[in-house]
C-alpha cells in the first residue's frame, strides 16, 4: 500500500514536535513507603520533523512506550527518549506523564487514615547531542491564613485554599514525598482528607497561628530548595483561592542553583 507519510513534503519548514497528545496509559512510579505505586497517567510524545518529510508515524509512538510498560524511572524515561529518535529518525524527542499519586496521611490528633491525591508530571527531552532534560512537576494543595486579616480583626481571619507548584531539575533523584513534604511545612497548614472534630480543632487553630501570604509560601519553599544541593534548577509558584475576593492572589519564583 502507498504510505502516503513518506512522500516528500516540498514547503520547506520543519516541525519542531510532532506526535501524539493525551494518551492514557498505566504506569508505576517509585513509592516511597511501599516500592511502587500503581496509577493512570495522560501522555504526550513528541519528535521533530524535517522539512523534507510530510509526516512521522503516530502508531510507532504507542509502540515504543509499549515496550516500556513497567515502572516510570530516570533510566527508562532517558530509553524512551533515545528510542524515540532512534525508531522515527529525529533528532529531537519529548515526553510527558500526568498522573495522580496517592499518599497516605494520617490525621494530626485521632491518626485517621485517608489518602491524598497529588497531580505530578515528568517532562523529558533528548537532543541531538543525546543530552537529556528531566523535570518533575509536583502539584501541593495547602491551607493559609491571611497575615493582615488576622493582625486587623477583632474576631477570626480570612483563610483559604491554596495550590503550590513545584518544578525540580536535580542532580539525583527526588522522592515526590520529599517535595510533598516539604510543601507543607511551607503553608499555615497542610491539607487531609480525614478530620474527625479534634483533628479540624487542630488545623484551624494550628493554621491561624501560623498565617502566611502567598509570598511567604513561595519564599519559604524556594529557600529549602535552594539549601538542596541535588537541585540544580527549580520554579516555585502559590495560587490562593481567596475566600473574600472573586480572584486569586499568586506568587512565583525561578531560580538556577549554583
Amino acid at each position: 500500500m502507498i504510505d502516503i507519510q513518506n512522500q516528500p513534503d516540498y514547503r520547506n519548514i520543519p516541525i519542531n514536535k510532532v506526535g501524539i497528545k493525551g494518551l492514557k496509559y498505566p504506569i508505576k512510579v517509585l513509592d516511597k513507603t511501599t516500592g511502587l505505586q500503581s496509577t493512570v497517567a495522560q501522555i504526550s510524545m513528541y519528535v521533530d520533523l524535517p522539512h523534507q518529510c510530510k509526516g512521522t508515524h503516530m502508531s510507532r509512538f504507542v509502540e515504543i512506550l509499549h515496550l516500556f510498560r513497567t515502572k516510570v524511572s530516570l533510566e527508562s524515561l532517558t530509553n524512551i527518549l533515545e528510542d524515540m529518535k532512534e525508531i522515527l529518525g529525529a533528532e529531537s524527542s519529548h515526553i510527558e506523564i500526568t498522573f495522580p499519586y496517592f499518599i497516605e496521611k494520617k490525621s494530626p490528633v485521632t491518626s485517621a487514615k485517608g489518602l491524598m491525591d497529588f497531580t505530578c508530571s515528568i517532562f523529558g527531552s533528548s537532543n541531538a547531542s543525546h543530552d537529556t532534560d528531566i523535570v518533575l512537576k509536583v502539584a501541593v494543595p495547602v491551607t493559609s491564613v491571611c497575615p493582615c486579616s488576622k493582625e486587623i480583626s477583632d474576631f477570626g481571619a480570612h483563610n483559604q485554599r491554596g495550590e503550590v507548584l513545584v518544578s525540580t531539575r536535580f542532580e539525583k533523584f527526588i522522592w515526590i514525598e520529599d517535595i510533598v513534604n516539604l510543601v507543607e511545612k511551607s503553608a499555615s497548614c497542610d491539607i487531609f482528607s480525614v478530620l474527625k472534630r479534634e483533628d479540624e480543632k487542630y488545623v484551624t487553630e494550628q493554621a491561624y497561628n501560623n498565617p502566611k501570604f502567598v509570598e511567604d509560601i513561595v519564599r519559604d519553599v524556594a529557600k529549602a530548595l535552594i539549601e538542596d544541593i541535588n537541585i540544580t534548577w527549580f520554579s516555585v509558584s502559590a495560587e490562593n483561592f481567596e475566600s473574600i475576593h472573586n480572584h486569586s492572589a499568586y506568587a512565583y519564583i525561578e531560580q538556577h542553583n549554583s
